[in-house]
């Protein structure tokens, strides 16, 4: 499926960073890019139950089990505030085979429905965007300079491989 952009309406979308890679991990941060003005990104404080962390995880992303514990926004609040500003969209992830669950797992752990649809990214890329994703990404990365591997930061890379790979393909 090729998606039309009209340069002003980029997909949206959601990155999720989580407390490890493997079963009883969990959700501790989301975050998205909308556009280049709306982007939203938010730690989420464990539930008592969501007990399994990863060393490992914690490396990568950078986020503590403390920083949660002291910084994160409930999940109730966070999941309606996604609902809240997603409503009704269509979102894209290019992790959807974790991202959905981890998502899901918040949602589920308040007992609300996503607002919101969310579809691999690779639904709206052509082969050719496909083809040079991997080295329009590292392009990305470089140029933009970008030091946290955080959700929202991550999202944002997505959403400006997606754009100039999409350019570069018509």
């Amino acid at each position: 499926m090729k998606r039309n952009y009209d340069g002003e309406h980029p997909p949206i979308i959601l990155d999720i960073e989580a407390s490890g890679f493997g079963a009883g991990s969990y959700p501790i941060e989301v975050g998205f890019a909308a556009d280049k003005h709306n982007r939203y990104c938010s730690l989420i404080r464990p539930f008592p139950n969501w007990t399994h962390w990863s060393e490992t995880a914690q490396q990568i992303h950078g986020i503590s089990r403390r920083d949660l514990e002291q910084r994160g926004g409930e999940p109730m609040e966070v999941a309606l505030e996604l609902n809240r500003r997603l409503n009704g969209k269509q979102i894209y992830s290019d992790g959807w085979v974790v991202d959905h669950p981890w998502l899901m797992t918040l949602f589920f752990a308040v007992n609300i429905e996503p607002a919101f649809q969310l579809s691999p990214i690779e639904l709206i890329m052509t082969e050719n965007q496909m083809e040079i994703w991997d080295d329009v990404h590292r392009e990305v990365i470089i140029c933009s300079e970008q030091q946290r591997h955080r959700a929202s930061v991550d999202a944002w890379v997505i959403q400006q491989t997606w754009i100039k790979s999409h350019y570069m393909t018509q």
